[in-house]
């Protein structure tokens, strides 16, 4: 891993930004970042002429990112985007803590955005498994998206409302997933069925 550069990250983040505005594409960008708290592992997300819209910091630090010196943020954004809510959480967060996915889902999300770094692990049946329990104890959809890596086992997938597994990239290689989803089918229902109040 190259040493933190704030300049380069802020070139990355301005490229980004031109990109999003001359292909009217918004964006979701997963990158570390740095303020006057310390490091940060984001995600900045950008709308479609190139404006900033706000970011997720993670919350959730993983054990294994704790000798990185990563500083956990404070605090869940909602987004929303021509009339869609949505949510992010970031790697950890989605396979550890699905409080994080609820909570937006509590609050109108119909899909939750899941940017993950994940390589070769031990058990890729509970990363998969984890998302469809995302997507079907909210009744949301739920995108995970992974970096293509190599000897990689758990890939990018969008998952339904319902738990299917409405797309998966192939594993190791760069892929750009195209899937037109319904809002609408995203009830929420156990989402808004839970009862918080029950659980402290």
């Amino acid at each position: 891993m190259e040493a933190y550069d704030h300049q380069i990250q802020l070139g990355a983040l301005g490229e980004i930004r031109a990109m999003a505005k001359a292909c009217k594409l918004a964006v979701i960008l997963p990158i570390e970042w740095k303020d006057e708290c310390g490091y940060h592992l984001v995600a900045f997300v950008i709308g479609k002429s190139g404006e900033d819209l706000g970011m997720q910091i993670k919350n959730q630090i993983d054990p294994d990112e704790d000798l990185f010196d990563y500083v956990p943020g404070e605090g869940r954004q909602l987004f929303e985007m021509e009339g869609v809510a949505f949510g992010i959480v970031i790697c950890h967060e989605g396979w550890r803590y699905p409080e994080t996915v609820r909570w937006a889902a509590r609050r109108g999300a119909s899909i939750v955005f899941h940017p993950m770094f994940t390589g070769e692990v031990s058990n890729p049946d509970f990363y998969n498994g984890a998302m469809v329990c995302r997507s079907l104890e909210n009744n949301i959809y739920f995108a995970s998206v992974n970096y293509a890596i190599p000897n990689q086992q758990v890939t990018t997938a969008l998952i339904s409302p319902t738990g299917e597994r409405l797309c998966v990239a192939a594993s190791g290689s760069e892929e750009l997933l195209v899937y037109e989803i319904d809002p609408a089918r995203a009830t929420r229902l156990l989402a808004q069925r839970f009862q918080p109040e029950l659980v402290d």
